[in-house]
């Protein structure tokens, strides 16, 4: 199938402006490539410590030649998704070990559960995270001893934060092995409900618990399409992962078989053999075009139009939202799974899943097809699932059609000829907006502004029932600067109450939404943000603001608004506690949304 124009018009502009970064970022990897794995060259005492506990292995690493694996973990048994980890260095080393290679485990990443810190000044820290799992990440492979790594992790900010660090490391290969997701509980619809029922005061913190226990009730991802399962499609449409991979639930024997055959997938891409993948040449421009057609055809989550930006900075790439919007111009939407419809993400993949989809954008030319991943040349292999047979792993073709139409369908007659995710601009600034769970009446919203200096201001003065018609609500710094961009979920069953008591609403911020964000307009990421003097900070209570998602407009409508002096607020609440005190360097030093919300600063030379 011949390749989408616009499609290719984008991938074109993206290598255009990229070419200064992304030929300094390459010819960084080739330099460091043409060295290798420093442990046949460490000192006799630098070898000792580094295998002094490996037990059995130490012949083999004393040698040096053998392939040695780096796993790269963000386990932690508070996080659901990231439990099952707990076992995978030990089946992998096991495993490796029966065939010759050796494993270890190079370094544990912080990893943080942004559905614990929703609403909490830990959320403060979420953005943030993102980065310094990065910089972990480079100090888990800085013994520069391996030959391959494979990566561990699944949620919001960590498998982000591990792109960025594995593409430091550049030169050696890439394996991402995920967890999969919780079996089924109580609907997210329902818990939805519930929710809006505790909002409402009809029923007590009792029943609701007792909801969000059903609904999170095992180990493995959340199962609403929200950031973390959004970085699971990612990982398969630019290669990162195994075909089918994303969504096998944890403590199954297919589950085990994909993490030890990642495993092997890695070693065996590594400069010791005749197939040698570097994750530099797999995460090219065309991965991150493939990346973004992704993005808009599922409805993803809105915290990947910074995550996919700092990522593909962090190899050279130069993104920025208008790649995006041009995108979602053209690239159908074919997946409808919660907060976009009512299905999780286990119907999604009984449905056809990420092999459906793959195969759908592909024949009617969405996706490059000829990138490089860790299967092999060609985005074609995503089109296969994996399957136990009586010889173990093997992956066969996937289904051609969709195995229910309210969840799957083909390119030819998608949900919406458009994707999920908009560019809005105008007087107000830049800002993104998720609509694929927005119902088109309410795509277009002209209110009066409701102006709050951050959310409990917001859910003071609707518990207070002074919000009783259409309104914009307005909730400013809350942007990377000021207080590290929080997610700013927990205002969502105020507003869907507003939304159906018959009110026009809309939200309007320079902070961060969920990656569930649902069904009522939110226009987020604003830039520039009020503590960077954007238009945001000279907006008062009364003025008209007009969100317009079908032609991706954002305005005050009164421009005198613009010749006010900009407000101030009081940040001081912002600066300390929970840990806040010791990220004011990122706070200072982080870039804007729109490029990336990353302390990580890019010059010509690269990252």
């Amino acid at each position: 199938m011949r390749l989408n124009t616009t499609l290719a018009e984008v991938t074109d502009r993206i290598i255009a402006r990229s070419a200064k970064t992304r030929r300094a970022y390459l010819d960084r990897m080739a330099a460091a490539q043409g060295k290798g794995p420093a442990r046949a060259h460490l000192s006799c005492s630098g070898q000792a410590h580094a295998y002094a506990a490996t037990g059995a292995d130490q012949d083999s690493l004393a040698q040096a030649n053998t392939g040695h694996l780096g796993i790269v973990t963000a386990y932690n048994d508070m996080l659901s998704a990231h439990q099952p980890f707990e076992t995978y260095p030990a089946l992998i080393r096991d495993a490796l070990r029966a065939q010759g290679a050796t494993a270890q485990v190079a370094g544990g990443v912080p990893a943080m559960c942004d559905g614990v810190t929703q609403g909490e000044a830990g959320m403060e820290l979420s953005l943030f995270s993102r980065d310094t799992i990065a910089m972990a990440t480079g100090i888990a492979l800085s013994h520069n001893v391996f030959d391959a790594a494979v990566y561990l992790g699944v949620c919001d900010k960590i498998v982000p934060g591990l792109v960025i660090g594995a593409q430091a490391f550049g030169h050696i290969p890439a394996v991402f092995l995920p967890a999969g997701p919780m079996t089924s509980g109580l609907s997210n619809d329902e818990k939805a409900k519930t929710r809006l029922l505790y909002a409402k005061g009809e029923i007590g913190r009792e029943a609701l618990l007792k909801a969000e226990m059903a609904a999170y009730h095992g180990p493995g991802t959340c199962t609403f399409y929200g950031t973390a399962n959004t970085n699971q499609m990612l990982m398969e449409f630019m290669g990162l992962h195994l075909p089918g991979s994303s969504f096998v639930n944890p403590g199954t024997p297919l589950r085990e078989a994909l993490t030890l055959e990642g495993a092997k997938r890695a070693l065996g891409l590594s400069a010791l053999g005749n197939s040698y993948t570097p994750v530099c040449e797999v995460l090219d421009e065309k991965a991150y075009v493939n990346g973004i057609a992704g993005l808009m055809t599922t409805g993803g989550s809105t915290n990947l139009l910074i995550h996919l930006i700092a990522m593909a900075r962090a190899g050279g790439v130069i993104l920025d939202w208008q790649d995006f919007a041009d995108l979602s111009e053209v690239v159908p939407l074919l997946a409808r799974v919660y907060p976009n419809g009512l299905a999780d993400v286990n119907h999604f993949h009984a449905a056809g899943g990420l092999g459906y989809v793959i195969g759908e954008l592909l024949n009617a030319g969405f996706l490059h097809p000829d990138t490089k991943t860790v299967v092999g040349q060609g985005l074609e292999h995503y089109t296969q699932e994996p399957f136990l047979g009586e010889d173990g792993l093997i992956f066969r073709p996937g289904t051609k059609t969709s195995l229910n139409e309210a969840i799957l369908r083909p390119a030819d007659t998608p949900f919406q000829k458009t994707g999920g995710l908009k560019r809005l601009s105008g007087t107000l600034g830049t800002a993104v907006i998720k609509v694929s769970a927005v119902a088109e009446k309410h795509h277009v919203i002209e209110a009066p502004a409701r102006v709050f200096h951050d959310q409990e201001e917001a859910k003071a003065a609707f518990k207070a029932r002074e919000l009783t018609g259409d309104v914009v609500l307005v909730v400013r710094f809350q942007g990377p600067k000021a207080n590290g961009m929080p997610e700013l979920h927990s205002l969502t069953p105020m507003l869907a109450i507003l939304q159906g008591q018959g009110h026009r609403v809309a939200l309007v911020t320079d902070g961060r939404m969920s990656g569930a964000s649902g069904k009522v307009p939110a226009a987020i990421h604003v830039v520039p943000e009020a503590l960077d003097g954007g238009p945001i900070a000279q907006i008062r209570d009364g003025d008209m603001i007009r969100l317009d998602a079908t032609s991706g407009k954002l305005e005050i409508l009164d421009e005198t608004v613009l010749q006010r002096p900009c407000a101030s607020a009081d940040l001081s609440a912002y600066q300390q506690g929970t840990g806040r005190e010791m990220f004011a360097m990122f706070r200072q030093t982080v870039t804007s949304a729109d490029t990336g919300a990353t302390v990580f600063g890019l010059s010509e030379d690269g990252i």
